[in-house]
């Protein structure tokens, strides 16, 4: 590193590793110091004057270009003051946000590697951040259309959040914690809002010293809060994420212990399994845990003491849900468990890799105590892999099965190897399941690296050859996804091992282990697989060759894309193959490969260029003994067979000259050296061969002509081996199997390039001379009219200039000219850097200098040609397309293509990941691919082109090319686009200067066609990356906006349409861009910082005038963008009034107006008085705009209202908690002065003025706010009743259209039509606007509205209902400030409108009512609406009018007090004591309702540990109150002819239970309690469904007596309601979590009812159980004494006298068995043998009681062997066979025993039929045989 120093003149942070293996690497130091220096000049230069635009985005983009070429290649210094730079950008307040985002990458990019900058280097601020997220989150903006956000823009702050948490100081989380803990109310969506912020912003990598100030502050309490809330609130996942974070950073330092097993029992649930015989799933609610999160939690976990109890759960929980991975189970849930099989071992080896490979750092170290040991490696990998080794044959792929090999192969190679390969050749044998073969293929290609290595696993490279020879067969034409799997396969073991016979070493070394020695006899085997390979390889393209038997095929004469892969698969197999092979194996190769394509000819479309590719592979691979062989045959068959006169001007050439034209053009793809040798005989082919007058003839030869020029100008890798030399080396020097899978060294990768020689370059340029040159001429004098060309010759000319550019770009310099840039001003030069990428040759450089440069000269001929065509003959629409070719090819080509770049970038990804070493890290990769990515680091260097000289023949070429963009033809102009939209690309603001010339093709002008006009529409909308329609920069806008609306009327509806995707692309990509850009002093004194920084010092600093007029000039640019925005503006509103746009573009101008709304200016008067006549428009699309934008402008107008602070504590009459603790969670005496009084109400003037209100509901529940800020008092507010002329222009014009009675009436009129039949609900923007009409102007409005009001009050149609809904909402909200009086008189008009409404509610209306009802109160201090919520509460208790209306004024006041929470606990409880004796409501819609409101009602109520008792009603107490009504339940008879008394004797039985809502007949005052008692648990379970879903802590002691109760409901078959209740809500209880202490209590209610006298509750309460332990695994698992009952339970019930509750106390077992929640002990095996063996006496001799004793007696034996063998699905444990032959002795014993063997022994064969071949090996031969003879069936098996 020293010598770095010494170079550079300091110490750089990281650079790119590769780029020292380049071959110029020694001129890249200078090149990078003057590269930063520039961009440091110019980045501090730009943010000293104060330009944002273009200067600092533009240098922060070439930052971003310097970080991707050469890492962060600066001192420490520099990186600590660019990251602080860009935080401060970031957080400029008001800053842009697509500026924002910007410097949010740029940050995010600059704090990458945490490594580089420890805590001591950096502290950064968090609340500029979170002011940031806070205004980008929770905008009170965005949602009005104020401000339009960037779409991405969100995932872009939460990661730079999420590198900054790294640097926030030691203090920081107690701030952040008094912050946000006072947003902590449960029922509010607060929660949501302050735990996403926890976890975002909370630091969890301090240092152990600063634990006490960093997780220790709130781990505990979040933790309670986790698990006391059992619902998955939405909230929930956000913990997880932050208690999974918390585990990663502190191994060690956490004892996670306690929290194991309710971890554990969560994800379980999460993964919502179907479970139970019942299979009834009720959804629960969030549910979701991100698999992978919760992954990293566990393994954080491990280490350590008490590492034995997470792993022992991690055993469990694979047990249970082992079975779910067999490829017959399938389900919604299987992408969650295999997601979660491989997340889990790859956090394992990430871990691993963190203690003991990684380099040290100063972050996350694990003390030595908590390291992961060998031993618990060992035994997660054992845990885990019954599982895997399922998920391998998934019906999903097995793709993540293959993941997960792979780690837990990393871990433990010996443990996962051997039974994969063990599969692998099971497959390989069977021939009916070829599906078994590619996954097993599949999983064994990505653990390659550790089976050739052997190391842990000796074996693993024995196995190698006979892998290669078994898979050959793979190779097959007929199956393509084999085909590619065997490619894979051959070329991923091929890349590893050095192919060479090393059997010779037996006789020349005596250093042999015994293993090498086998290993080297096995190598002989070489020489003859690749010959098998190459067999194979000639028989698939002999298959694929392509006939032609109709004349439609020679138009479709391609390769189909299946045929393109297998011929990518199969030339990169075999280059790799011939590159690891040594000389004797590789010349055998090409010897046969040249036998194989001298003695065949091919058609050339498709076997044809499979056989050239195989070629191509060999000249790479060993140019100089291939060309040897090849080329002279090539040539000289070439030149025989053209030595005739005709042959040049045949149309239709032989096979056989074709074919050795290709088989050429393909093998001089090779090093350019050895192509020298052969020049001549490759110049006189070109002169046979170019001007062929057959068109296959002469492309194949221009192909030729192109990849000589590639192979002689081109710099590139020469070769790919795993080793850096050749493999000629003899064998007692070298041994070559040592090697097999070793990783390539980076230091000393012996990198071999190709960097063309002066010999080289002098043959390309004598090669353009001779065949490029006379081209030109013949172009040239075909353009000026001299002489014309055939179209024929025209595009031969054309494909040849094409070919010779592609060629021999790499030698062809840009053209040098001044640039024209007068279009866009900036402080800075808006250049971009001249990357070197070639090494230096100053004597070709002086050649090239004399001559012309070729790139102008083929531009200019170019320039003439396009007009020439245009004029003469436009349709030629071939050369025109070649034309546009070459143009691309003049711009962007210098040695590779961008899609080409990005191609090989995805599959050296690809490939990276399939076979790196994550375990070791440290780049370990094999050689050819570091030599791949050294190769791509040449490429990106010479396609870093952005921001190029755009000079004047630029922008003449890049006119032409507008011109074809709006050619005629469509081919044409689609590809002339796509060229044009890539130079917009690389000149990024050569879009300013174009503009206008796009634009004049939109002018509604006659001359202009439609071609022309569609395609000056596709330019604008160009691609997802460069779109100028999506552009928000206002002077594009400016010119493009007006220009639009006023284009030409086409009625094609393909120009329509574009004109749609072109104002919807506006529509939807617009963002707001800042009229006034601000840049803070802090930028402005850290960019002084960076022009006055050392090492590389900038290049230039800006003098002390400009500094000073720096400010100016800001105000000067703000000044002249706000100029923009108004003319902008004026020109639309211009455009609108003068009535000449047509209806569609009417709409288009309104949407463009109202994006033009902006939050920092105020709208032009004229547009405000424009929207609110667009209220009253005839079009129902305008109206619906102008509604939107009334609203944005009311918000704009809305006026600051004074806050003041509050002593809470004061207010309460309390004292405030002493310094340093902390209130607690909940209703406390310091927040009950918030909560709802009635005998403590405003009610008179003195009252409200002295009393606080707090309107935000969560305030208070928990800490309060500091400072805690209330409204002031009235006085000090804007003044109300304002007076016209007080107002401001833009009020006065909304004030006098909404004081004119002709427009309310209107407005009104249509407010209250029906816009969609039955799809319109309550709509929140005209709520808004009316909440802002009266917010502004307050009662000044309402004379008009009153009336209209009072009208539509009366009128019951659902839109009139709905717009007074809307209207009232409004009127409630926008009342908030206004004075007393007001307030009193607003409620006297409105109180008795309200009953007339809710007289007149109908089904439709009522949901808008209850959201009126919600929208009114919400966020509103009650005692601010006492009077509506008093109504509210007292039209309740109005029962005229029936059912409906009944259970309708309770909906509506369910909303209005939902929304109120915690503060009215008075009104709750008045409530539920008037609704204490309707709970038995004869009608179901009301009992739903009650249901629904109890929920309600009882939602305050939290776990005593995390939050106080509430004031609200609580469960536990009132359901005591009801048990004793219920009692009488348990008597009901259930059953039609149930096993209770008969009660038929007085006929009243077969009387349907329910009353039916019209049966009311009967004097009511005969009160039948039984019907009460059914109707009244109707209503409770109704309620326990809703509670269960939505309650935080949804089970409560007291339930579980019910149980007895519902249980036996859920059989009867009397009443349809009652029974679906019943399944609904047992299956909602069975599901639900329970905490630990809950367990025993619900066990006790299962143990009661199994004891009953119902069997048929015996039978539910067992599916009942099933989904209860299941739900809860872990957590019943941890009770000793609640298993050791569910043991005694089932014991018991497999023996009751109901032979439906034996079978079911079987299957339960066995469910119990398999999840391992009951232990399969010696003892049970005993009981159940012992119980088999009871004598069943002779039925003769004894009474029928004891032969059924003995019998049930003999059956629970019975059902207890089955549950052990079906507990064992997929498996076969050693006890198993001799448990099938016991169970086979009793086929013959009475029913129902031997069915229930039968069935046990079929299930038995259908699940193990899938791999008997494996289980087989289990049994000895005579148990084989008896269980042949007990299979029934005996040719089964056979």
């Amino acid at each position: 590193m020293e010598n770095r120093e010494k170079i550079l003149g300091f110490l750089p942070q990281k650079e790119i590793v590769y780029n020292k293996l380049l071959p110029y690497a020694d001129r890249l130091d200078a090149e990078s110091n003057e590269f930063l220096s520039e961009i440091k000049a110019n980045l501090g230069r730009a943010l000293a004057l104060r330009e944002l635009k273009p200067g600092a985005t533009h240098w922060t983009s070439r930052l971003g270009t310097y970080i991707r070429l050469y890492g962060r290649k600066f001192s420490k210094e520099d990186h600590v003051m660019l990251v602080k730079l860009y935080f401060e950008l970031m957080t400029i307040p008001d800053l842009e946000l697509p500026l924002v985002q910007k410097f949010a990458q740029m940050l995010t990019t600059l704090l990458k590697k945490r490594e580089l900058l420890s805590r001591a280097d950096l502290e950064l601020p968090w609340r500029p951040l979170y002011d940031l997220v806070e205004r980008l989150f929770y905008s009170s903006w965005e949602p009005y259309g104020l401000e339009w956000y960037p779409s991405s823009i969100e995932n872009v702050i939460k990661s730079v959040v999420r590198m900054c948490r790294v640097y926030f100081s030691v203090e920081s989380s107690a701030e952040m914690l008094e912050e946000w803990r006072p947003l902590l109310c449960p029922f509010d969506v607060t929660t949501c809002k302050a735990m996403s912020y926890f976890e975002m912003f909370l630091p969890t990598t301090l240092p152990p010293e600063h634990h006490d100030k960093g997780f220790k502050l709130w781990l505990d309490e979040l933790l309670k809060m986790w698990d006391n809330c059992h619902n998955c609130p939405s909230w929930e996942q956000n913990l997880v994420n932050l208690f999974a974070r918390v585990a990663l950073d502190n191994i060690g330092y956490i004892d996670w212990s306690p929290w194991v097993s309710k971890l554990f029992t969560r994800l379980l649930r999460s993964l919502n399994l179907p479970v139970g015989s019942k299979q009834l799933q009720v959804g629960r609610a969030g549910g979701g845990y991100d698999v992978a999160v919760a992954g990293i939690w566990i393994v954080s976990m491990m280490g350590g003491p008490k590492s034995e109890v997470v792993l022992d759960h991690i055993q469990k929980f694979f047990q249970a849900v082992e079975t779910y991975f067999h490829p017959s189970n399938n389900g919604r849930w299987m992408g969650k468990l295999q997601k979660l099989i491989y997340k889990l071992p790859s956090s394992v080896v990430k871990r691993l890799h963190r203690e003991r490979y990684r380099k040290q750092s100063w972050d996350r170290i694990v003390p030595d105590a908590y390291k992961l040991t060998d031993m618990e490696l060992q035994r997660i990998v054992e845990y885990m892999k019954p599982a895997v080794m399922l998920a391998i044959f998934s019906k999903t792929g097995s793709q993540d099965a293959a993941q997960a090999l792979q780690n837990l192969a990393l871990l433990r190679p010996d443990l996962i190897l051997p039974p994969v390969l063990q599969k692998t050749y099971l497959a390989m044998e069977t021939l009916t399941e070829p599906h078994q073969l590619t996954a097993t293929m599949c999983c064994v290609v990505t653990m390659a690296r550790e089976m050739v290595k052997g190391g842990r696993y000796p074996e693993g490279p024995t196995n190698l050859l006979p892998l290669l020879f078994m898979v050959l067969p793979g190779i097959d034409p007929n199956d393509f996804a084999k085909c590619m799997i065997t490619f894979q396969f051959i070329s991923t073991f091929c890349t590893l091992v050095p192919m060479v016979d090393c059997s010779g070493a037996l006789q020349v070394r005596k250093d042999l282990t015994e293993r090498e020695k086998e290993l080297c006899s096995s190598t002989a085997g070489f020489e003859d697989f690749v010959m098998q390979f190459m067999d194979k390889c000639f028989a698939l393209i002999e298959n694929s060759t392509l006939e032609q038997t109709t004349t439609l095929d020679t138009l479709m004469d391609k390769m189909s894309n299946q045929e393109g892969m297998v011929e990518i698969g199969l030339t990169s197999t075999f280059s790799t193959i011939l590159t690891q092979s040594s000389p004797d194996i590789y010349q055998e190769a090409i010897k046969k490969l040249f036998h194989f394509a001298s003695s065949h000819m091919f058609e050339t479309k498709v076997a044809g260029r499979m056989a050239a590719n195989m070629c191509r592979a060999a000249s790479k691979a060993h140019p100089a003994f291939t060309l040897k062989l090849f080329l002279p045959h090539c040539a000289q068959v070439i030149m025989k067979l053209t030595e005739a006169e005709d042959v040049q001007k045949e149309e239709q050439l032989d096979d056989e000259l074709l074919w050795n034209l290709q088989l050429l053009a393909d093998i001089v793809r090779c090093d350019g050296l050895t192509l020298l040798t052969y020049r001549d005989q490759l110049v006189s082919v070109l002169k046979r061969s170019l001007h062929l007058t057959c068109k296959d003839g002469y492309q194949q030869a221009g192909l030729l002509l192109r990849h000589s020029l590639r192979a002689l100008t081109l710099t590139y890798p020469q070769e790919y081996r795993s080793m850096p030399f050749r493999f000629d080396r003899p064998l007692q020097d070298y041994l070559p199997i040592r090697d097999w899978g070793t990783p390539g060294d980076l230091h000393n990768l012996g990198l071999r390039w190709h960097v063309p020689s002066p010999d080289e370059k002098k043959l390309a340029l004598q090669l353009l001379d001779m065949f490029l040159q006379p081209e030109l001429e013949k172009l040239k004098q075909h353009s000026e009219g001299d002489s014309t060309l055939s179209r024929d010759d025209l595009q031969q000319t054309l494909m040849i200039v094409h070919d010779s550019l592609i060629g021999a770009g790499a030698i062809m310099p840009m053209w040098e000219e001044r640039v024209a840039a007068d279009f866009i001003e900036s402080v800075t030069p808006l250049t971009g850097f001249v990357n070197t990428y070639q090494v230096k040759d100053e004597e070709f450089e002086a050649l090239l200098k004399q001559r012309e440069n070729l790139r102008t000269v083929i531009c200019r001929v170019m320039q003439k040609l396009v007009n020439h065509i245009l004029t003469n003959s436009e349709d030629d629409t071939k050369s025109l397309s070649f034309v546009i070719k070459i143009y691309s090819a003049a711009l962007f080509y210098y040695g590779t293509l961008k899609h080409e770049f990005d191609g090989r970038w995805k599959s050296f990804t690809v490939v990276k990941k399939a076979i790196e070493d994550k375990l070791h890290g440290k780049k370990r990769h094999i050689r050819a691919l570091l030599v791949d990515r050294v190769s791509l680091q040449h490429e990106m260097r010479v396609l870093d082109k952005e921001h190029a000289p755009y000079t004047p023949l630029v922008q003449e070429v890049m006119q032409d090319l507008l011109k074809l963009s709006t050619s005629h033809y469509g081919e044409v102009r689609a590809k002339a686009q796509q060229a044009f939209l890539g130079c917009l690309q690389m000149y990024p603001y050569s879009h300013l200067d174009l503009l206008p010339s796009i634009l004049t093709y939109l002018k509604d002008d006659p001359s202009i066609s439609h071609d022309q006009f569609k395609g000056a529409l596709y330019v604008l909308l160009g691609t997802r990356t460069c779109c100028l329609a999506n552009n928000s920069d206002y002077r594009v806008i400016r010119q493009l906006w007006p220009t639009l609306l006023q284009a030409g009327h086409s009625e094609k509806p393909s120009i329509q349409q574009l004109i749609e995707d072109v104002t919807d692309r506006i529509h939807r990509n617009y963002e707001s861009v800042a009229v006034e850009s601000e840049i803070s002093e802090a930028c402005v004194d850290l960019a002084k910082a960076v022009l006055s920084s050392k090492k590389p010092a900038p290049t230039c600093s800006p003098t002390t005038e400009e500094l000073g007029g720096a400010v100016k000039d800001l105000e000067r640019r703000n000044q002249a963008t706000l100029d923009i925005y108004h003319d902008l503006i004026n020109t639309l509103m211009d455009l609108l009034e003068s009535g000449k746009l047509r209806w569609r573009f009417v709409q288009i101008s309104i949407g463009m107006l109202t994006l033009q709304i902006r939050r920092d200016t105020p709208l032009p008067p004229r547009v405000v008085a424009m929207f609110s006549r667009a209220l009253t428009d005839e079009t129902i699309t305008v109206r619906k705009m102008a509604i939107g934008a009334v609203v944005a402008i009311l918000k704009q107008q809305k006026r600051e209202h004074k806050k003041k602070e509050i002593q809470p504590f004061k207010e309460g009459g309390c004292q405030p908690p002493p310094q340093g603790s902390l209130v607690p969670l909940g209703e406390r005496d310091d927040n009950r002065w918030l909560q709802y009084d009635s005998t403590n109400l405003p009610k008179t003037q003195d009252q409200w003025e002295n009393t606080t209100f707090v309107d935000k509901t969560h305030w208070g529940f928990y800490t309060w706010p500091k400072p805690m800020l209330t409204y002031a008092p009235a006085e000090e507010q804007p003044p109300l009743g304002r007076k016209r002329e007080d107002m401001s222009e833009g009020e006065a014009i909304i004030f006098d259209h909404f004081t004119n009675k002709e427009f309310v009436d209107k407005l009104i009129g249509f407010l209250s039509l029906e816009d969609r039949k039955g799809r319109d609900k309550f709509s929140n923007r005209r709520f808004n606007m009316f909440k802002g009409l009266f917010r502004n102007y307050d009662d000044s409005l309402l004379p008009l509205f009153k009336p209209h009001m009072e009208r539509l009050a009366a009128d019951t149609q659902e839109f009139s209902q709905r717009c007074l809904a809307e209207i009232v909402a409004g009127l409630i909200r926008g009342a908030k400030h206004w004075t007393f009086d007001k307030q009193e008189k607003l409620y006297t008009f409105l109180l008795p409108l309200l009953k007339t409404v809710m007289a007149n509610a109908s089904v439709e209306t009522i949901g808008d009512w209850a959201q009126s009802m919600s929208s009114a109160v919400e966020n509103r201090d009650p005692r601010k609406i006492h009077w509506l919520l008093e109504a509210l509460m007292e039209d309740c208790g109005n029962e005229s009018g029936g059912s409906f209306l009944y259970s309708s004024r309770l909906y509506v006041l369910q909303s209005a007090l939902n929304q109120q929470e915690w503060r009215v606990p008075e009104l709750l409880n008045r409530l539920l004591t008037h609704l204490e004796p309707h709970l038995p409501h004869v009608y179901k819609n009301v009992r739903d309702r009650l249901g629904s409101v109890l929920t309600n009602i009882f939602m305050y109520e939290l776990p005593g540990e995390i939050a106080m008792p509430t004031r609200s009603p609580q469960r536990g107490k009132f359901l005591q109150g009801l048990l004793p009504k219920l009692a009488i339940l348990e008597t009901l008879d259930l059953e039609r002819n149930g096993n209770g008394t008969d009660s038929n004797e007085n006929g009243k039985a077969d009387e349907p239970m329910e009353v039916q809502d019209h049966a009311q007949d009967g004097p009511l005052g005969e009160k039948d309690e039984k019907k009460e008692a059914i109707q009244l648990i109707k209503t409770v379970m109704k309620w326990m469904i809703s509670g269960l879903a939505r309650m935080y802590h949804g089970v409560f002691p007291e339930l579980y007596q019910l149980l007895p109760l519902i249980m036996p409901l859920e059989s009867t078959e009397k009443d349809d309601e009652l029974q679906k209740d019943a399944q609904v809500c047992l299956a909602c209880v069975a599901q639900a979590y329970l905490s630990p202490d809950i367990i025993p209590i619900a066990i006790q209610a299962v143990k009661q009812v199994a004891f009953g006298g119902l069997w048929r509750a015996r039978l539910s309460i067992l599916t009942f159980l099933q989904v209860l332990v299941f739900c809860n695994l872990f957590l019943v698992q941890s009770n000793k004494s609640v298993v050791a009952d569910i043991r005694k339970l089932l014991l018991k019930l497999l023996q009751d006298e109901q032979l439906e509750v034996r079978e079911m106390a079987g299957t339960t077992l066995s469910g119990f068995l398999q999840c391992g929640l009951i232990a399969l002990d010696k003892e049970l095996q005993v009981h159940f043998n012992k119980l088999c063996r009871t004598k069943l006496p002779k039925r003769k001799t004894l009474t029928d009681a004891a032969v059924q004793e003995a019998l049930v007696q003999r059956h629970a034996g019975v059902l207890g062997l089955s549950a052990c063998v079906l507990s064992y699905p997929y498996d076969v444990p050693d006890w198993m066979p001799q448990l099938l032959l016991e169970l086979g002795d009793h086929l013959n014993d009475p029913q129902p025993i031997a069915g229930t063997v039968k069935k046990t022994l079929s299930d038995f064969r259908r699940t193990h039929h899938d791999n008997w071949q494996e289980h087989k090996q289990r049994f000895t031969e005579d148990q084989l045989c008896m269980l042949t003879d007990l299979l029934v069936s005996p040719s089964y098996y056979a």
